[in-house]
């Protein structure tokens, strides 16, 4: 029976040397393709897609229309190419002015290569139709590694598996053949239970002593209150709250990378009691024109997409249906009906940033609740917050009223503000 575990032993180590070996050559598999394939996304897909025209032109067949050796120097280096005044590189940038390809200095001819060959596996592939369901093998060589790697990794562990059962088998016939040698083995099962009986008989003798009963009887009523207590005062508070939105609008993409102010979106903020959530007409300013293509395989963002099908909009012609639907978002910050905020009043005047009450906003991928929004919170605030009242034109406006006062003139209510809609309508 020994020689049996030895024997099982050494499969281990034919498995785990045999996995190593298939990892090496699963890495290896189709290199030229895998590297062009993410070269491709962080170079190219920005300007342009396989099968369509983004930018630049559609890049299926552009080892037809264009030789190698002419690709790679224009790939490198597109101006100079014009600069020094080849044919097709002028006809090139005539053709796609005012818009001129970036150059890629840093790519080797091996590279550009590379992207060649994705470019060629990708581009003689069928063309996607929307919707149909795809039959055959349509996935790239990188798919193939990943099914590779899965069904290795599936074979490894129903090895482990089978391995761990068989050595559970050879423990038993061992055990038993032990007994017929006349040995004595003690049985697991009655070790267990002898363990549990004893674990029992502890707890039994703890509990007659009424002091330590009575210590944790306490220590479960003040553990109870506290969180009764604390579950009371967090009632309706919602920090941390994360609802999934129709469209994953990443602030940490616009305000936080791409540095978007965020009063270019909302609007209301400003001069307004309530920020507003901005129309689809101020995505499609940036929109129209940026689609995200570098993690799609030159394919427009299908967070993008969605705004393009609630406007009715084809990105092709650049043309608006009639078939429009608002974007249904979740809201997030709510106060109660009895509490006024405004924020052009906190915004404009007292110059609180956004980040005082929406926390770290342009680090979030997605937007949640950071602050409780509770009275005792606004209250902290308005204690702590010192009034800057240089330069300020709504308190330049409350000290001449008051001096107006010392004066004996005659105010009315409307010289403190009191005609604003906003001090009676909600």
């Amino acid at each position: 029976m020994r020689s049996i575990s030895l024997f099982f032993r050494s499969v281990k180590q034919i498995l785990f040397l045999v996995s190593s070996l298939l990892f090496i050559g699963g890495g290896t598999y189709a290199q030229s393709a895998t590297e062009g394939a993410t070269l491709y996304k962080q170079k190219c897909t920005s300007c342009h897609a396989i099968n369509r025209v983004v930018i630049g032109p559609a890049l299926k067949d552009v080892d037809q229309r264009h030789t190698e050796d002419w690709l790679i120097p224009w790939i490198q280096n597109s101006p100079k190419m014009i600069a020094s005044g080849d044919a097709k590189a002028v006809a090139l940038a005539n053709q796609y002015k005012p818009n001129v390809m970036t150059a890629f200095p840093e790519l080797t001819a091996d590279n550009v290569k590379s992207i060649l060959a994705y470019i060629k596996e990708e581009g003689s592939k069928p063309a996607v139709v929307p919707g149909a369901v795809q039959s055959g093998s349509s996935g790239s060589s990188e798919d193939v590694n990943d099914y590779m790697l899965g069904g290795l990794i599936l074979v490894i562990i129903i090895a482990f598996l089978v391995i761990l059962v068989l050595n559970r088998v050879i423990t038993t016939l061992e055990r038993l053949l032990l007994q017929k040698q006349g040995v004595v083995v003690a049985d697991e099962e009655v070790a267990k239970r002898s363990k549990i009986q004893l674990l029992f008989g502890r707890l039994k003798v703890l509990s007659k002593n009424k002091k330590l009963v009575f210590f944790i009887l306490l220590i479960v009523v003040v553990v109870l209150a506290t969180v009764g207590w604390v579950g009371m005062w967090n009632t309706d508070v919602h920090t941390g709250y994360q609802p999934v939105q129709p469209i994953k609008f990443s602030h940490q993409l616009h305000a936080g990378i791409n540095k978007v102010d965020c009063q270019y979106c909302h609007t209301g903020s400003y001069k307004s009691k309530n920020a507003s959530i901005p129309s689809l007409n101020v995505c499609m300013n940036c929109h129209n024109y940026v689609q995200a293509t570098e993690k799609y395989n030159g394919e427009i963002s299908p967070e993008i997409k969605k705004i393009y099908h609630a406007l009715d909009y084809d990105p092709t012609t650049k043309k608006y249906g009639q078939n429009t639907k608002p974007i249904e978002w979740v809201r997030i910050h709510n106060l109660p009906d009895f509490a006024y905020f405004n924020h052009s009043q906190h915004v404009k005047v007292a110059g609180v940033k956004c980040q005082k009450c929406h926390g770290p906003i342009q680090n979030m991928e997605e937007v949640y609740q950071y602050s409780p929004l509770t009275m005792k919170w606004c209250i902290n605030c308005h204690r702590e917050t010192e009034v800057n009242h240089k330069g300020n034109a709504y308190y330049d406006n409350i000290i001449a009223a008051h001096e107006r006062l010392k004066k004996g003139e005659k105010m009315t209510a409307a010289v403190l503000g009191g005609t604003e809609c906003g001090k009676c309508h909600y």
